[in-house]
């Protein structure tokens, strides 16, 4: 059978697909009294398919759609027929207007990404730059910048592209203090995050050559840190901040809980560094460090933990001696060199499935191939764009030697519920697996083809690359490709928490299993809370209409949600993307009230032993309250506030 072409609306050409076909009719049948009949979906699929092959006639999409119509009506699905065309219509519409928006999405719109009351084509060429295949994913919901981007591209104000920066670990002395405090400021009124590290700080009671005798200890300087990001983060400013200790530093333990006192660093998160030379010690000293680690989890929701040999050994530039992980961003998914940015993006993997909620439900391989060999050309455009935007020189010096972006996903939960299957279990890691390897495989194949074009990244080294584990990963494919003709990025792939972005789209955030089925959501401006919504999950709205569902209580059981999942099944899948993923991943492990404190413990353990480089976990009931709150009048959800604890991107 030779391959039959389609004439898009732009003229382009384009393979038939007949599973595109059948995911529109079955889209426009659900919709019907009468139900999905996926046989006589597929009859017409095949029956148009060979018209066409017959004919020599090469089909336009509006010639096909015509046809679809009229074989609807010729099987005696009058009634979609008439949801067909209105589900064209639709789709029209959608090219032509704005997102269909609830209450909530339109909040973080407005108050978030629109400018200067942009209309909404306005707003979609000015965050895609007059890239006409960006545009097309962004308005699809196929594909969305990350935050900084979208608030900020195309737009005359100083304002930084980049979401975060990782700055160098804060030298032991005042002025590097100080001048870690100047950088913060500065970065936060650009609207950047920041991870710093404080393990080079001396110890509380250490010797020191002032008034003082001897140092307050580290720990005491976080307040510094800490009154920056409050004072910043006004007016519209973003201030998201991490800080980080090792866990070997005399100061670990009051570093540990000092969250427990809820009047002490409330504009920070916190995290744990560990390694493999503390991790392997079978020492008391260890052992109460871990305890402390878990009880304050437990207890607050942080501190949060990275593994540490694993972000200095997982990445392409493992091996070179000029290039040294110094350190993460403010939602740790971004393990880099001092100064380094994270430009962000999120695949909305809910937009690949074909034929969802049926038995046919498979992945749109070729789709997301070449969605993501567009991105990557759309995420260089931005990386270029966005040097001059940083505030800083070290950050704009080290953006041109490394060019790193950070592709990552969205919506992974709703696409194992299209495909009716259950998060954790071994057919999820499956197709996480096949996923994250397709994405990752047309990253690395589009960067390569950039470097064909423009050269690679400045500070390229390929025989130092070589020798790194994760290039050692790669299929040969992509390492002979590297080797001929180098690559154009650093770094690639990182997977952020897509917050706001997962609002945006309706689906669910970044590697997270479903939140809930329906919670309130309250908005927070700046520490105040502005307004509470009450938010039911797209997906399962979906799912209840294809499959005729009236009672939440009759959903499949595959419709886990955050609440009941095993939570070593959540570091399953986590574990299983890292092994695509040169960059790192942001995740929250939510826990019911009852769980131990030695559970807790154990998830830290097996998530370093997994080879993860970053875990928190959050627990009902902890200290804090949410932003994402659970219905309470729901007698299907929980009665605890739960909070998603995840930086907005």
């Amino acid at each position: 059978m030779t391959e039959l072409n389609v004439r898009k609306r732009n003229g382009d050409l384009t393979l038939f697909q007949k599973d595109k076909i059948v995911d529109a009719i079955i889209k426009s049948m659900a919709e019907c009294e009468v139900g999905v009949d996926e046989d006589i979906a597929w009859e017409i699929a095949e029956d148009i398919e060979n018209e066409f092959e017959d004919c020599n006639v090469l089909p336009t999409v509006e010639s096909l759609s015509d046809r679809v119509e009229e074989l609807l009506a010729e099987n005696g699905r009058f009634d979609a027929s008439k949801r067909y065309i209105l589900y064209r219509s639709e789709r029209t519409k959608a090219r032509e207007q704005c997102w269909e928006m609830d209450d909530l999405q339109r909040d973080v719109y407005e108050r978030k990404y629109r400018f200067n009351n942009e209309d909404f084509n306005e707003f979609i060429n000015r965050v895609s730059g007059g890239n006409e295949s960006i545009a097309k994913l962004i308005r699809n919901k196929d594909f969305l910048f990350g935050g900084r981007i979208l608030a900020g591209r195309g737009i005359d104000r100083n304002v930084s592209l980049a979401n975060c920066t990782t700055l160098p670990p804060v030298k032991d002395n005042i002025e590097s203090i100080f001048d870690t405090a100047k950088q913060l400021a500065r970065m936060f009124s650009y609207g950047q995050g920041a991870g710093i590290d404080i393990s080079n700080l001396r110890p509380r009671g250490a010797q020191v050559n002032n008034a003082s005798k001897t140092s307050t200890g580290a720990c005491s300087f976080m307040q510094v840190f800490d009154t920056v990001s409050n004072v910043i983060g006004a007016e519209g400013r973003r201030a998201a901040l991490l800080i980080a200790m090792d866990a070997s530093h005399k100061d670990i333990l009051e570093f540990i809980n000092i969250k427990n006192d809820v009047n002490k660093i409330n504009n920070a998160n916190i995290s744990v560094k560990v390694d493999d030379e503390f991790m392997k010690q079978d020492t008391e000293e260890k052992r109460i460090v871990l305890r402390a680690i878990a009880e304050s989890s437990w207890n607050t929701g942080e501190p949060a933990i990275l593994g540490w040999d694993n972000n200095k050994n997982w990445h392409l530039l493992s091996e070179d001696k000029s290039y040294e992980v110094e350190g993460v961003n403010a939602c740790s998914e971004y393990p880099t060199t001092g100064f380094g940015t994270c430009l962000l993006g999120s695949i909305n993997l809910s937009n690949y499935v074909l034929n969802p909620f049926t038995d046919s439900a498979k992945i749109n391989k070729d789709k997301l191939a070449k969605d993501t060999q567009t991105i990557v050309v759309g995420m260089n455009e931005v990386l270029d764009e966005a040097i001059p935007t940083h505030p800083l020189q070290e950050q704009r010096d080290i953006a041109r030697v490394y060019r790193q972006i950070g592709i990552g996903i969205m919506s992974l939960a709703d696409l194992f519920i299209k495909m009716g299957v259950k998060y954790g279990d071994a057919q999820s890691l499956e197709i996480a697996s096949e996923v994250m390897s397709i994405i990752r495989d047309n990253a690395f194949l589009s960067s390569i083809e950039l470097a064909k074009k423009q050269g690679s990244f400045p500070n390229f080294d390929f025989e130092s690359m070589s020798k790194s584990s994760y290039f050692k990963s790669l299929p040969k494919e992509i390492q002979n490709g590297i080797a001929r003709y180098g690559i154009a990025n650093s770094s690639i792939l990182s997977i952020a928490p897509a917050g706001s972005l997962s609002l945006l789209v309706d689906g669910s955030n970044g590697l997270e299993p479903l939140f809930a089925r329906a919670y309130f959501r309250t908005t927070k401006s700046l520490g105040a809370i502005d307004k509470e919504y009450k938010v039911y999950a797209g997906v399962i709205q979906e799912l209840m209409k294809v499959k005729g569902i009236i009672k939440e209580s009759d959903l499949p059981d595959y419709c886990i949600t955050a609440h009941n999942l095993d939570p070593f099944d959540k570091i399953e899948i986590q574990a299983t993307l890292q092994k695509y993923v040169d960059l790192a991943i942001s995740s929250t492990v939510n826990l019911n009230k009852e769980t131990s404190i030695e559970t807790v413990e154990e998830i830290y353990k097996t998530a370093y032993a997994k080879g993860l480089k970053g875990i928190s976990i959050f627990r009902d009931g902890c200290l804090r309250l949410g932003i994402l709150n659970v219905d309470k009048d729901d007698e299907e959800s929980r009665d605890e506030q739960l909070e998603e604890l995840t930086c907005s991107t």
